[in-house]
């Protein structure tokens, strides 16, 4: 065989993916849900109360609620994206860097073609652009671990910083507003650009749309195709994939280039749709926050919309709380990562098995 064989990384268990013991879930779920429950009331709050204030501060108003659709596009592309690195064995912490450069690209085309071509025909190809750039990213990071041998891990965060330094550089050089650079990013594009929204509110149809139509055919990969059951047979053991005559590295590479232009799409509906310009903050920890989401999900592509939604409320509901409770909205992040937390624990319970 031509094909060179994969690295020995580490690989995702069937039971990693498909966990037995369901009230192992639900056990590790509630207990989750008690120790911050047991948090709050340390801080002098009722978990009740946080609750109601959560939700109002996620739907009291039309604009809330708007807020929570734009964090939602985005999040579902990245949590798509991540399903099939997942399901390959691969932990892309290169996420972040993907989304960042996908932006990158987008504004290039934004600036570039502003006024040369129709407006619509512009956005659509900073949305290409994106794509093809967190494609690219990830793809580097893909071509590292495969043929270089490096960690996706540690290339990938490497990446990110990266294009992280890439970002600042260009909105304080080359990119920075007339006579003035500053972390508020680049000069805002002209109001053709920008995307569809609902009303006068952040949130946009055309990026929910394509988000919602490339999480339906993940789900559609994942469940009915030969390259979904092929990336899951490599998940689960590459080597033996391998000497099977899967195309182990040639799905290795392609769940990186899905996952990255997936991102890299994420980053172009932020500039056009939500910021309206390059920020240094484009990315909003979305990419990070998609890997919670994907891992909380068991890598089911099916489960992606209901959690992404239920973070990205959470999210936009945290902002009330230092004004009403006086309590931090980083009380979010706690909430996201004990529920994570929760979902591993029952995983590698479900794994244990007592010595005789």
């Amino acid at each position: 065989m031509a094909e060179n064989a994969p690295p020995n990384s580490p690989a995702l268990s069937p039971t990693w993916q498909h966990p037995r013991n369901t009230w192992l879930q639900v056990g590790a779920l509630v207990i989750s849900l008690a120790i911050v429950a047991l948090l709050i009331s340390f801080t002098g709050a009722s978990p009740v109360s946080v609750v109601a204030n959560l939700w109002d501060g996620a739907f009291g108003t039309t604009d809330q609620a708007a807020r929570v659709i734009a964090t939602l596009a985005p999040l579902l592309l990245c949590s798509s994206g991540l399903i099939y690195t997942f399901m390959a064995g691969l932990y892309n912490l290169g996420v972040e860097g993907q989304i960042i450069i996908g932006a990158i690209a987008a504004t290039a085309i934004l600036r570039g073609l502003q006024g040369v071509l129709p407006a619509t025909l512009v956005v659509a190809l900073s949305i290409v652009a994106g794509m093809l750039g967190g494609m690219l990213w990830s793809l580097l990071a893909g071509v590292l671990n495969v043929y270089g041998k490096i960690s996706e891990i540690f290339s990938g965060l490497g990446l990110n910083f990266v294009a992280q330094g890439l970002i600042i550089y260009l909105i304080f050089g080359p990119w920075k507003r007339p006579g003035i650079a500053s972390m508020s990013g680049t000069e805002p594009f002209h109001q053709s650009l920008w995307l569809v929204r609902f009303g006068n509110t952040d949130a946009s149809p055309v990026a929910l749309g394509i988000a919602v139509v490339l999480l339906i055919a993940t789900i559609v990969v994942m469940r009915n195709t030969h390259f979904g059951l092929r990336l899951k047979a490599v998940g689960q053991n590459p080597r033996a994939a391998f000497l099977m005559g899967i195309p182990a590295t040639q799905l290795l590479l392609s769940a990186f280039a899905l996952c990255g232009g997936f991102a890299g799409i994420a980053g172009a509906l932020q500039v056009s749709g939500l910021f309206h310009r390059l920020v240094p903050a484009i990315s909003s920890n979305l990419g990070f926050l998609g890997l919670l989401v994907a891992m909380l999900v068991n890598f089911s592509a099916l489960w992606v919309l209901p959690v992404a939604f239920f973070f990205s409320a959470l999210n936009v509901g945290s902002l009330q709380l230092p004004m009403v409770l006086k309590l931090e909205s980083s009380l979010s992040g706690v909430i996201q990562g004990m529920l994570v937390l929760a979902a591993l624990l029952s995983r590698g319970l479900s794994q244990w098995k007592p010595s005789r």
